[in-house]
């Protein structure tokens, strides 16, 4: 197929787009590249693409493509809090519109990433795709949004999937430090110690890059009548941990490195876990192929060979919050996002 990947320069997109070109695809990216200097060791070659914001997409971006893999947006819980309209404008509206047109152009599928942070502070309950949603941020609320207007538009010659992607782990060559198995990695290989910054008691699928990847290949290769306007929860049930028993296998992982847990403010009101089992009856394809253990020991090595220190992990390189908000007070980026 020709496939359209919206989001292709960022962390998971990374990964995603040789996945697509092995498997036989044509792959075109789409990315405003805002964490171009945001490198984690050698960078592959990028696919064909063009550096836009997705709110800027035009009629003629989507001509000649069989799918969409939409993955450009404000990628987390405390990014989308920075400015919730523009949250609301980039990862709905501008999502929405992209939908729009995808429709209008003949594009039958569009394959978007969603977050398991629309089920937000669901306490101790299993939580299947029927379930229930609680968004406390303005990042679940803008998925939610999300998938509720493009699912509208479902019809016989167009088909919306939905992945609902559990908390990211690994490697990438757009690592981020601020996802929470990534984070704890880096801090006790750079420190010798797990700094668990909450009581830890909140659950939280977790699921590595390559396999959230590998997902959307699934989902962009299923037959239509298997996916069609279908939501996913990505990951595996069993891969449901209180934040706690993670800063423990971290723990495990690293050699030599003990756990310390701090008082902070309990900012972050998300727990929740969520059964995957609708996609491994589904989509076989996608069925997680890492375990926790496997990728901590990945990230472990990656770090003792690239070495970054406390302050880059921590810093405006590996946390896309504190990059965007880098950028926007040297200027490079304009109050609304959008290069200058």
């Amino acid at each position: 197929m020709r496939v359209l990947v919206t989001g292709h320069l960022g962390y998971v997109g990374t990964v995603l787009t040789p996945l697509l070109t092995a498997a036989g695809h044509a792959v075109t990216g789409l990315d405003t590249d805002f964490f171009r200097a945001c490198g984690f060791g050698p960078q592959p070659p990028a696919p064909a693409g063009v550096i836009k914001d997705v709110r800027d997409v035009e009629p003629a971006d989507l001509d000649g493509f069989d799918a969409v893999i939409h993955l450009a947006g404000l990628c987390n819980d405390p990014l989308g809090d920075l400015d919730p309209d523009i949250t609301m404008a980039i990862n709905h509206q501008a999502a929405v519109r992209l939908a729009e047109i995808a429709r209008e152009r003949g594009v039958p599928r569009f394959v978007a990433a969603s977050s398991c942070s629309v089920y937000g502070a669901a306490g101790e309950d299993w939580l299947d795709e029927d379930a229930g949603f609680n968004p406390v941020t303005a990042y679940a609320e803008s998925k939610l949004r999300m998938e509720r207007d493009i699912g509208a538009l479902a019809d016989d010659r167009f088909t919306p999937v939905f992945l609902r992607a559990a908390t990211v782990y690994g490697v990438s060559p757009r690592i981020r430090f601020d996802l929470v198995i990534n984070n704890l990695t880096a801090w006790a290989h750079a420190t010798g110690v797990v700094l668990l910054k909450s009581d830890g008691a909140a659950w939280r699928p977790v699921l590595h890059v390559e396999d959230m990847a590998r997902a959307f290949v699934a989902a962009l290769e299923a037959p239509a009548e298997r996916v069609h306007n279908r939501a996913f929860n990505v990951g595996a049930s069993i891969d449901n941990y209180r934040v706690r028993e993670l800063a423990e296998a971290v723990r495990a992982g690293v050699p030599g490195a003990r756990l310390e847990q701090v008082d902070a403010p309990l900012h972050d009101r998300r727990s929740y876990r969520v059964n995957c089992d609708r996609i491994a009856a589904t989509l076989p394809g996608a069925r997680p192929r890492w375990r926790p253990a496997d990728g901590i020991r990945e990230l472990a090595e990656a770090f003792a060979a690239l070495a970054p220190t406390s302050e880059e992990f921590e810093g405006v390189r590996y946390q896309r919050l504190a990059h965007l908000r880098h950028l926007r007070a040297s200027g490079a980026l304009d109050a609304t996002l959008r290069w200058r």
